[in-house]
Parts: C-alpha cells; structure tokens; sequence
C-alpha cells in the first residue's frame, strides 16, 4: 500500500469517526452535558464535511469539489463558532444566548459577503479576494482558539471554588485538543500558501485521526461538570460571578457571624474529617454547617484567605504527612492518596508537590532518614 492508498483510508476513518462521534454526541445516550454535547456534535458533523469532497470522489471515482459549492463553504466557516458554542456550554451549562452574542457571527458574515463578491461580483482580478478568504480563515483560527482557551481557564478557577476534586471536570483535553487542532490547522494554511498541499495531505489527515480518535475518547468520558439541580448549579455559577464584581469587596455577613462560622467550620474538619470523602463540595459542607453554599465561599474566601480547592486539600495533604510518616502503615503512596480524599495519585502527586515542594515519596523517605 502506496501513501496515497494510505492517505485514502485515513480519510474514510476521519470521515466515518466524525460522522459516528457526532451522532453519539447529538443523541447523548448517556443524557450528560446536554446542551455542550448538541453543539459539540454539530461541530463534530461539520468538521467532517472538510473531508467530504474526497469521500464522494472515492465513491464516484471522479473528482468531486464539494466545497466549492458557496452553502457548503458558508455552513463550514460555522465550524468554530459551533466548538466555541459548546465550549461555553461545557463550563457554564446555564448560558443563555443574547442578542449581543450575535458578534459571534461577524466573521462569518465577512466571509459569506467576500465569497458572493468574489464569485458575483464579476472583478476580473480575484488576488484580493483570496487574500480575504485565506486572512479570515486564519483570523477566525486564532480568535476563536484564544476565547475558547481562556474560557476553559475561567472554568477551572470557578470549579476550584465548590470541588476540592477538579479531575475530570476540569476539561483539560478540551483544552489540549484546541490548542493541538489550531497549530495544524495554521501548518496546513501556510504550507498551502508555499507549497503543493497534497504532499502534506498523508501526514495532516493522520495527525488529524490521531486528534479525533483522542476527542472520542475524552468527550466520551466526560461526566457531568455541575450539579443536574438547577438551583444548586445556579448557586455555584453565581459564586464564581459575585468574586469578579466589586461586591465581593462588601460584606456579606457580619464580622462575628463571620468568626462563628469560621470556628464552626474549623470544628467540624477536625473532629468528623469530611475532607477524606473525595466527593466533598462545596454544597455538601455548607450543608453540614447548615449555612448557603454563598456564605461558606465567603467565609473561606475572605476567612482563610484561600479558595475551596486549596482549602480542603490543605487538610488532606496534612493527614498525608501523618500516613506517610506513619512507620506501621502498609499503604502504598496510592493507597494513602485514597484514603486521605484523593481520588487519583496524578492529583494527589500534582497537589502535594505544590503544597510541600515534594513529591509524596520523597517526603517518605525524608521522614525514614
């Protein structure tokens, strides 16, 4: 098999992933991240559409351009705007679009006018145009992988304020998989600009598969970020929102309600250890000391000086040192990440490292010294 044959079932694999994975994600058998996953598969079908020209030519054994056809090019400029829908979807499942969101689809309409006047509007000399089209392309890469990534970033400094736990909610594939999809999609424009794009076909298309098989993975695996209870999911999104507005300088309890808490707190992670529960959140401890889940963020926040995430996990780190030092015990550096709340040794390793400047095992035998 030649490297044009190659290339050829690498496509039908990129094709038929595609098209798989978004009717697995439009259909959510797992009723998951609903709204994330509808536009997460829209962008998924029309990803696939970027390979449709060479499906249909491998079926019809003619030269098929498919995306020469001006709805085709118009639906597929949509393609980033449908991941980025999804990627607000994935860290706020409570958007509600606005009017003003509206600005998403500047770029597209830019394009759709560039490509009327470059097919329509008879000029003679199309450079300019295909300048445009190539820029916008370009343009619209780099736009919309920068607001995705930072919203991704927003994300995991809001789920540090109610989940001691962030693995898994934290979306680090989607980030990763942005960043890698935009430095190939920047390789294959600007070798198209230089060079003839079919001797790169072979090596983009199975860098192309390797990223889809990797977004089926992750994407599948991604369980629910925030409480399905709408009032409890509404309670944490507003967390993260009332800490980036001025009132957050305000109080919003007393100084001695302030204190009461603040004792009662310290209390209750001494003597019942809730943070050896790997679940713990935000919701389950304001409802052990029976206050909102607001006021116990505030309490933390302006108390301890210190976010949900870093709180919790001081404990947990702290009863660490104690297993690790503990000469009888028979644990195992995972089984002391699982008995003191962790729920993997990646972020247990990744926690305790930041918190002691060591590595659990080279605190271990630093105590055995």
């Amino acid at each position: 098999m030649n490297t044009s044959e190659l290339n050829r079932f690498i496509v039908v694999l990129i094709y038929g992933s595609l098209v798989l994975l978004s009717l697995l994600k439009l259909s959510n058998p797992l009723k998951v991240n609903r709204k994330a996953n509808f536009w997460f598969g829209i962008f998924l079908f029309l990803w696939s559409s970027f390979w449709l020209d060479e499906i249909l030519t491998l079926v019809k054994g003619t030269q098929v351009d498919v995306q020469s056809i001006i709805p085709v090019q118009i639906i597929q400029f949509l393609t980033p705007v449908m991941f980025y829908f999804s990627v607000l979807f994935y860290t706020n499942p409570s958007f509600k679009f606005k009017i003003s969101d509206l600005k998403y689809f500047i770029l597209p309409v830019i394009f759709w006018i560039n490509i009327l006047l470059q097919r329509f509007g008879g000029f003679e000399d199309q450079t300019f145009f295909n300048y445009v089209f190539i820029g916008l392309i370009l343009f619209q890469a780099i736009f919309y992988t920068a607001l995705s990534y930072f919203t991704i970033q927003k994300h995991k400094k809001r789920i540090q304020q109610f989940s001691a736990n962030t693995e898994g909610i934290n979306l680090n594939w989607l980030e990763y998989i942005t960043i890698i999809i935009f430095i190939i999609n920047i390789v294959y424009v600007v070798y198209n600009l230089s060079y003839d794009s079919k001797a790169l076909n072979f090596f983009i298309n199975g860098a192309f598969l390797l990223v889809i098989y990797s977004v089926g993975y992750y994407s599948l695996k991604q369980k629910e970020i925030y409480p399905l209870e709408e009032k409890q999911r509404e309670e944490l999104i507003s967390i993260d929102e009332d800490q980036e507005t001025e009132e957050v300088k305000k109080k919003l309890i007393s100084d001695e309600e302030l204190i009461r808490i603040k004792t009662q707190l310290e209390d209750i992670m001494n003597r019942q250890k809730p943070y050896l529960d790997s679940e713990l959140n935000l919701i389950r401890l304001s409802e052990m000391l029976s206050v909102s889940t607001h006021h116990l963020s505030y309490v933390i926040n302006t108390g301890f000086k210190k976010n949900f995430f870093q709180y919790v996990n001081e404990y947990r780190i702290g009863y660490a040192k104690k297993l690790l030092k503990d000469s009888q015990s028979k644990l195992s550096i995972l089984g002391i990440a699982y008995e003191s709340g962790f729920n993997s040794k990646t972020s247990f390793n990744t926690t305790f490292k930041k918190l002691t400047g060591q590595t659990p095992s080279e605190y271990k035998n630093g105590s055995d010294l």
